[in-house]
């Protein structure tokens, strides 16, 4: 992180700032205030390195928030509190995920207003490096995901998909309530055990194939007897990716250790333990899955009928899109509006397709 002092900077002080300029110092003062307190809540639900990561942070932002005071003087007035989304942002970051509020850090950064004159250069700087020390701790956060929270992520979503799609497709062949109902119901349960079924197996097999590619452990253990002068160590560096100049002074360097030194690991492929467990992503796909299938029936189980259903079953089953297009845009970094209106669209897309083709379908037989 850059060590520049805004408190020692020689940038000129405005002789007679206007009353705009003094309320746009004071917000950004309050800013980096707000943004140095969320810092810290996230460091306090941290330990070793990231805790220690996130701490420089709130130092750094407490650091510009001195040049703000600087240039305010005596005209700072009244502690002021940050913006709406700062302080939303140090809600988060004391009650909830570290990956989550981590994706909107990254964001508000990104946003600082590098363009504004009373800016200096050494924090515009700052920022910038501060946007990607949260990037990397980001995707060490991601990292840790499991297969059980994707496996959440795509079961809630494909339950909503794929059963508005599902009753709004017998809904437009003319079907009955009680047809529309018995549908939707076996669609959420089929739906669910498929979803719970590819899911143990997907996890399963990438665990498998992982273990399969993990170094044994009792070919680490015969280096200190090989030959010296002859033997195929450097092979095993290069079979799994290192050029071979790279592999042979890694296994010359191997050799020379004494029979007593520790050995280092054999490069591997993966961690299972980032995979998740198949059960569990069975699981949270089936129960997923059939909270988002739920949804479309809703209406129909309390009763409802003909337009006023669909229209309840539609609305929900949007804004549950959204939803879910938005917690993916955050995680992933992305626009999490974008992400929305995506899923409502994909989601929109399919069930007017059925529909469609349930009036088709309708118009035929009858």
């Amino acid at each position: 992180m850059a060590d520049h002092n805004p408190e020692s900077s020689d940038d000129p002080i405005p002789a007679a700032p206007t009353p705009a300029t003094l309320r746009r110092w004071r917000r950004m003062l309050a800013d980096e205030r707000e943004e140095s307190r969320a810092y810290r809540e996230l460091a306090a639900r941290r330990h070793g390195e990231e805790r220690e990561i996130l701490l420089r942070l709130a130092e750094a932002e407490e650091r510009h928030a001195a040049h703000w005071e600087r240039l305010l003087g005596d005209r700072i007035g009244r502690p002021r509190r940050g913006s709406p989304r700062m302080r939303t942002l140090v809600f988060l970051a004391r009650h909830f995920g570290w990956v989550f509020v981590l994706a909107l850090m990254q964001q508000a950064e990104s946003r600082t207003p590098y363009g504004d004159p009373d800016v200096p250069p050494s924090i515009a700087a700052d920022e910038r490096i501060h946007a990607e020390v949260v990037r990397g701790l980001a995707v060490r956060g991601r990292s840790r995901l499991s297969g059980t929270l994707r496996a959440a992520v795509f079961g809630v979503n494909d339950g909503l998909v794929s059963n508005i799609a599902l009753v709004l497709g017998v809904v437009g062949g003319g079907a009955a309530t009680g047809t529309v109902l018995l549908t939707g119901l076996s669609g959420l349960l089929a739906g669910a055990l498929s979803m719970a079924a590819g899911e143990y197996v997907s996890v399963s097999s990438q665990r498998e194939l992982l273990a399969a590619s993990t170094p044994d452990e009792t070919a680490r253990e015969s280096i200190p007897s090989l030959d010296v002068d002859a033997n195929e160590l450097a092979l095993v560096y290069r079979a799994r990716g290192m050029s071979e100049e790279e592999a042979q002074h890694r296994a010359d360097t191997v050799l020379r250790r004494s029979v007593a030194a520790p050995l280092p690991e054999l490069p591997g492929v993966g961690d299972p333990e980032v995979v998740g467990t198949g059960l569990g992503a069975a699981a949270s796909s089936f129960v997923f899955f059939a909270v988002g299938a739920a949804l479309p029936v809703l209406p129909f189980l309390a009763g409802m009928e003909g337009g006023a259903a669909v229209a309840v079953a539609g609305t929900a089953t949007g804004l549950a899109l959204m939803l879910v297009g938005a917690v993916v845009g955050v995680l992933s970094g992305a626009s999490p509006l974008r992400r929305a209106l995506r899923q409502l669209a994909i989601g929109a897309g399919a069930a007017v397709t059925t529909y469609l083709l349930g009036l088709l379908f309708g118009a035929t037989v009858t």
